[in-house]
């Protein structure tokens, strides 16, 4: 089959189906924004389209999301019929809903079937928005509105898709109720063999060297800021310093922005929460702090593989590779008690959870754990137990997704 990806930064959610469908003899091909030349990755034909963001244009501040998508499903638009023109004609496209790349894709192929990774809803309330009161907006006036107009997109493309996927149950429960019926649940997939435990692991960053025998607690976003609970975590960091004064604390994660929004002053998170707290923790505690920023996926997973408890905080939203992957590696994991985090760890068995907001008693569960061995080695041996039972990627999560493509290609479109 001839097989079309839609992705802005491919291959995103898509890094392991799309090379799998190619080395299975399918001709696959990409069309994204992410790069500026025409090139092949992993037997995958990958095809820029040209995207700059709208600028000048006076808009219902409402209409923001749906403005940037229509441009950008314009962009796909005009790339997919240069494609048509030279011949190509996908059997299936698979594209991911959250920037609108899908919007006029059966403008250009009428009969093609579709499926789309229909990742999260926006919710007016109950997940994300207003999650958090510090950074709830002050005047909410629309709020059901705004939201309805931010998914308008998602909507359109999931309504024209044959089918759908998304990776937890929580996550495909935020889509109308109407819609559901399209969405298959399965995970991307963690790659086991990959992220696994090793004892012999060391993680290494300028002049630091950790090893299994170390004490380390590690901190995880892509970038730092509220929806991944940094906030939380620097609130609390001077009395799990003082707790735990043998600990080295390592914190990955960019200073940009994933979700959210940035601080109003033009600092960064990071510089907003050194500012709040830096005063307070004494130098000789703060030594033992560490900011690596973004670091190689090798040098991530030996953080992982050394780590003596690792915390993961979020708002309800979507669920993070990370805290899956350090399950994986059989890290001793206190996280918070949000969803879809509930779908991965449950309390006392496969890692333990906290009130997102509670710093304190994250601190608590943090340093009892570091305290007992026996403890994380349950918890960790769990966690990856879970991992391989539900979220293998080779014998659980790509198998599935293959049967979603396999399904997706028997659609009759008559």
């Amino acid at each position: 089959m001839n097989i079309l990806f839609l992705h802005q930064n491919f291959p995103g959610q898509f890094k392991h189906l799309a090379p799998a469908l190619a080395q299975s003899g399918h001709r696959v091909l990409a069309l994204t924004s992410r790069v500026k030349t025409a090139q092949t990755w992993n037997g995958v034909q990958i095809v820029p389209y040209a995207w700059s963001e709208p600028e000048g244009q006076k808009h219902h501040p409402w209409l923001t999301n749906l403005n940037a998508a229509t441009h950008r499903g314009t962009a796909v638009y005009r790339a997919s019929h240069a494609l048509a023109e030279r011949g190509y004609r996908p059997d299936m496209i698979v594209a991911h809903t959250g920037w609108g790349e899908a919007l006029f894709v059966r403008d250009v192929w009428p009969d093609v079937r579709l499926g789309t990774f229909s990742e999260f809803y926006y919710q007016a309330e109950g997940a994300d928005i207003g999650f958090d009161p510090e950074f709830a907006l002050t005047n909410a006036f629309g709020e059901a509105a705004r939201m309805r107009f931010r998914n308008l997109s998602m909507r359109t493309q999931l309504e024209s898709a044959d089918m759908a996927l998304c990776p937890t149950h929580w996550q495909a429960s935020t889509h109308p109720a109407d819609l559901r019926h399209k969405i298959t649940v399965v995970h991307d997939g963690i790659d086991t063999a990959t992220a696994r435990p090793d004892p012999a692991a060391e993680f290494r960053h300028e002049e630091l060297r950790l090893g299994t025998g170390d004490e380390v607690i590690t901190f995880v976003n892509r970038n730092l800021e509220p929806y991944r609970g940094f906030h939380v975590f620097m609130r609390a960091l001077g009395e799990l310093l003082k707790r735990r004064p043998q600990a080295r604390v390592v914190i990955v994660g960019g200073d940009g922005i994933s979700y959210g929004a940035a601080p109003k002053d033009g600092r960064t998170w990071k510089e907003v929460m050194l500012a709040e707290v830096r005063a307070g923790i004494p130098d000789d505690d703060w030594a033992r702090v560490h900011f690596v920023g973004k670091v190689p996926y090798d040098q991530f997973l030996n953080l992982l593989r050394v780590s003596t408890v690792h915390v993961y905080l979020t708002y309800p939203f979507v669920l993070s590779w990370s805290l899956m992957e350090a399950m994986a590696c059989e890290a001793a994991i206190v996280a918070s008690d949000t969803r879809p985090v509930t779908e991965v760890i449950s309390d006392g068995e496969t890692g333990l959870l906290v009130n997102f907001f509670d710093g304190r008693a994250m601190v608590e569960r943090v340093d009892a754990l570091c305290r007992d061995p026996e403890r994380r080695r349950e918890l960790g041996q769990a966690a990856r137990r879970k991992i391989l039972e539900e979220y293998d990627l080779a014998k659980v999560c790509l198998p599935k997704q293959f049967e979603w493509v396999e399904a997706l290609s028997a659609v009759r479109r008559d």
